[in-house]
């Protein structure tokens, strides 16, 4: 014979720690973070006048062609190595460190070919380097 008696107690779950950490939790949260609104923020971006982009003393055009090529001032050079197109800029540039070397490559040209132009005008002494590009074609003409 069994003279116990079988206990129903269900298990309780105390929530009131729960609760502490979590606002702990939201406290931290809220203290930590930081909140920036752009909408405050304003911005007057400068105007630039076509007219006086052309001050350069001169102006050195690099074209690079899609399959590598290089020409330096409509000039085509025969190497595509590093050392003749510096020599090319460095010619072409004769001793003015004031000339600014316009890179106008095509667009399906290697990276590569316009990284040696770069490192070309660097070893030239010319360190005022700008791309060329074209304005994009309105939406509706074709």
């Amino acid at each position: 014979m069994n003279f116990r008696r079988k206990r129903n107690d269900e298990p309780e779950i105390n929530l009131i720690p729960f609760i502490d950490v979590l606002l702990v939790v939201l406290i931290f949260l809220m203290l930590s973070t930081t909140y920036s609104k752009f909408t405050e923020l304003q911005v007057t971006l400068p105007v630039a006048d076509t007219e006086a982009q052309h001050d350069h003393p001169k102006e050195l055009i690099v074209a690079v062609g899609a399959e590598g090529n290089y020409s330096v001032d409509h000039q085509v050079l025969a190497n595509r190595s590093l050392e003749a197109v510096a020599a090319a800029l460095a010619e072409a540039a004769k001793g003015s460190k004031e000339t600014v070397v316009v890179i106008s490559a095509d667009a399906n040209a290697r990276h590569q070919a316009v990284v040696t132009v770069m490192e070309a005008a660097r070893r030239a002494g010319l360190n005022q380097i700008t791309f060329a590009t074209q304005s994009a074609a309105p939406a509706g003409a074709n």
